[in-house]
């Protein structure tokens, strides 16, 4: 039964974002900020080629501006998503910059990755396709998509993401140390999973396309 509600709320959420109007922002403007603040990172074209800093290339837009808002600290509030490396890099962006920066990054190509564990990739195609109905671990394929392109505005793309990256990231949904999801989604979901179903999922993402 929790299974069967989460993944309502999953829907319901999905369909309340979808009806939101189309994204805007200047991707000229968005570029000139990447060049100065995001290359280094996150490549200048967002594929990254550090394993620990995530691909931006051809990510949701929305996606994109709602995390870039949730590094950053409001008057007297804390930020949603704490990271003391990305709130120094968002601390004097304004949200058209965010919009900006978003549509940039949401119209590069992204570049193909690859799993490289033979013995984890095939847990992890099973975990994404069809997850734990029995545990309560819903399927990544029914929010991010089969081929993991995500579904807008809410769920990012997650096709050749890089491991190391989806790995750490369910691990702090996991603990808590990530909270910024909507509907406690992840954090749900990451609650149910092992290390080595987390990394075995992770390596299986990386190579899908």
């Amino acid at each position: 039964m929790k299974f069967i509600l989460a993944l309502a709320a999953m829907i319901a959420a999905a369909t309340a974002f979808a009806a939101e109007p189309l994204f805007k922002g200047d991707a000229a403007k968005g570029q000139g900020i990447v060049n100065q603040v995001c290359a280094a990172c996150h490549a200048a074209d967002g594929n990254s080629q550090i394993a620990a800093n995530p691909k931006l290339a051809g990510q949701i837009p929305e996606y994109l501006y709602k995390q870039l808002t949730d590094f950053k600290a409001a008057a007297g509030k804390k930020a949603e998503r704490e990271n003391a490396v990305m709130a120094g890099m968002v601390a004097n962006l304004s949200p058209d910059d965010m919009r900006n920066l978003a549509a940039y990054f949401a119209g590069q190509a992204a570049k193909p990755g690859a799993a490289k564990s033979k013995d984890l990739v095939a847990l992890g195609q099973r975990l994404y396709r069809g997850g734990i109905a029995s545990e309560g671990i819903a399927a990544c394929a029914s929010c991010h998509g089969p081929d993991g392109a995500g579904m807008p505005a809410q769920y990012p793309r997650l096709s050749g993401q890089q491991a190391e990256y989806v790995s750490a990231q369910l691990k702090a949904f996991r603990s808590g140390a990530r909270a910024n999801d909507v509907s406690a989604t992840m954090r749900g979901v990451a609650g149910r999973l092992s290390d080595r179903e987390i990394d075995a999922v992770a390596d299986y993402i990386a190579g899908l396309r």
